[in-house]
């Protein structure tokens, strides 16, 4: 009968129609779009699509920051996402307003189709995620974190040592040190080679779900329901979930590394290393965690991603910042020198004494942060009000990390290299971290925000922080790191994508004495004896 009545209707009201709808449509982005934060005036129903760049988004959008505010909005199809370029507008949003602002854009391809919503990377805000990032942060809680100084600490001399017998390999020793803490705190296994076929597989799923995280690559994104066409119809479709059963597999098969280490151990009486992996299956044991055995494998999996391959990036980072900023070098090595001296290699427990190694941790985090767009997009989940603009529940929301951290307001000269704008001696304001004496007070207690804001915050920053020190401080200690003769070096020349590191260069690795150099030695031997409760990955 509904179908008969639909079918009588005359030719003109089905013609009214497909005009009314498009009409209606825009009238109302247009209504949006004079209440949103300014920006680029975009299209109609395909929004700024042709004013984004293909390359390196981050600085057309600090450029636009110039011109509409340092909040604002760009229009992916009828989709708004805004862009923020200020520290205290990201932390009043994403941090003071976090119960609005803590959720995830839907990510179909990444979030649905490849990990089939088990990753919490892309979880959106509720329970769920809740309990996957209860369960992670038990691995990284303040005194979590002191357990895993010995092993961090022995991975940085063993990578001094490396750097002794291979220093034009620098890059892919500091990728190997990064991965080991990393699985060593996930698993309770060091990495001793890039070539063992755990890392080549970890990098194999990083890569494939970046290539999907491309705006605009594919269709599913705009139109969600193309998700249900058979894989028979969807090549593309069955090739992301044939990568995901695989990452998947891999994932289950490392937790039940664990688990049989834990069998054995019980059996002989063995003692292995605590990891967060061990952590949540004696948990399991005795709780019920309401996630699958594939959900569950995806947590300490999780750990790799966020803290492998941005460790080694922001190294590299400090590489380049040394050789182009010699000056911060001296500075180093005259610290060193006076708080350590030549006869052994600093440690933890040497932080508190090494302000200025403290200050440049910092400012290479500042100075070239990796996630570049700060991570993954954090989005809404209500209306909200902002300086009069109106943000609707839905909307992205993008902190621009390159344009925060080279905001001129904050941080004077941003592109000069100084850690000295994290000394007390050049803070403006000491009771809100600010960064320099003529620039504003930095909300962030650290006087930088490269780790993210609010609930989404990075939950492994604390353990990163740390291998940066103790890596930093003992390659500075042993080391010149200084620029090759007739070399030009670019500051400016990094890789595409969410996480950016600077492109290859070469660079000059000496030790600085003898001396030094024994001490190496000593070290290693140390390193050894701690590293050897954390067996390797086969090759």
């Amino acid at each position: 009968m509904a179908l008969e009545l639909i079918l009588k209707r005359p030719l003109y009201v089905w013609l009214s129609l497909f005009v009314a709808i498009p009409i209606v449509t825009f009238i109302h982005d247009v209504w949006l779009w004079l209440r949103m934060p300014p920006g680029p005036t975009p299209l109609p129903f395909i929004g700024n699509k042709n004013q984004l760049p293909k390359t390196k988004p981050w600085i057309k959008f600090q450029e636009w920051s110039k011109t509409y505010g340092p909040i604002f909005t760009i229009w992916i199809g009828r989709k708004p996402t805004i862009v923020i370029s200020d520290p205290i507008i990201a932390a009043e949003l994403m941090e003071k307003r976090s119960t609005k602002y803590s959720s995830r854009p839907r990510m179909v391809a990444m979030g649905e189709i490849l990990w089939d919503g088990a990753s919490i990377l892309v979880q959106p805000y509720g329970k769920e995620w809740s309990t996957r990032r209860k369960l992670l942060h038990q691995a990284l809680t303040p005194k979590a974190l002191t357990l895993y100084k010995p092993i961090q600490t022995a991975e940085a001399s063993r990578l001094c040592y490396q750097l002794l017998e291979s220093p034009t390999n620098w890059e892919k020793l500091l990728e190997r040190f990064a991965s080991s803490i990393v699985f060593s705190v996930s698993y309770g296994h060091r990495i001793d080679s890039l070539n063992a076929n755990v890392i080549h597989q970890r990098f194999e799923f990083m890569q494939a779900a970046a290539s999907l995280n491309v705006p605009g690559k594919y269709q599913v994104e705009s139109f969600p329901i193309l998700k249900h066409i058979p894989d028979v119809l969807a090549p593309w479709k069955a090739d992301i979930k044939a990568t995901g059963r695989r990452e998947a597999a891999a994932n289950m098969a490392l937790v039940d590394v664990v688990r049989n280490d834990m069998a054995r151990a019980t059996t002989r009486g063995d003692d292995i290393p605590d990891s967060l992996c061990k952590l949540l299956l004696e948990k399991k044991e005795k709780e019920h965690i309401p996630l699958s055995d594939r959900d569950f494998s995806y947590i300490p999996a999780s750990l790799f991603g966020a803290g492998s391959d941005t460790t080694a990036s922001t190294l590299c980072t400090a590489f380049l910042a040394l050789v182009t900023h010699p000056e911060a070098l001296q500075a180093a090595h005259s610290e060193l020198d006076a708080v350590i001296g030549h006869d052994r290699s600093p440690n933890f427990d040497d932080e508190k004494d090494l302000p200025y190694l403290r200050a440049l941790v910092k400012e290479v985090l500042r100075w070239r942060p990796v996630a570049v767009l700060g991570g993954t997009p954090h989005a809404s989940t209500e209306d909200d009000r902002y300086k009069g603009y109106y943000i609707p529940a839905g909307t992205t929301v993008l902190g621009n990390s390159w344009a925060i951290n080279l905001n001129e307001e904050y941080y004077p000269n941003p592109h000069h290299f100084d850690p000295t704008r994290f000394l007390k001696g050049a803070l403006s304001d000491k009771s809100r971290a600010p960064t320099a004496l003529t620039g504003k007070a930095h909300p962030a207690k650290a006087g930088h925000s490269s780790f993210g804001w609010g609930r989404r915050i990075c939950p492994g920053a604390g353990l990163a922080e740390n291998s940066l020190v103790i890596a930093l401080a003992k390659i500075l200690w042993a080391y010149d790191v200084l620029p090759i003769k007739g070399v030009t070096y670019d500051t400016f020349a990094y890789t595409e994508g969410f996480n950016i590191r600077p492109l290859k260069f070469e660079c000059e690795i000496s030790i600085r004495s003898e001396a030094h150099r024994q001490v190496l030695l000593d070290d290693l031997r140390n390193a050894e004896s701690v590293l050897e409760r954390f067996t390797p990955f086969g090759e």
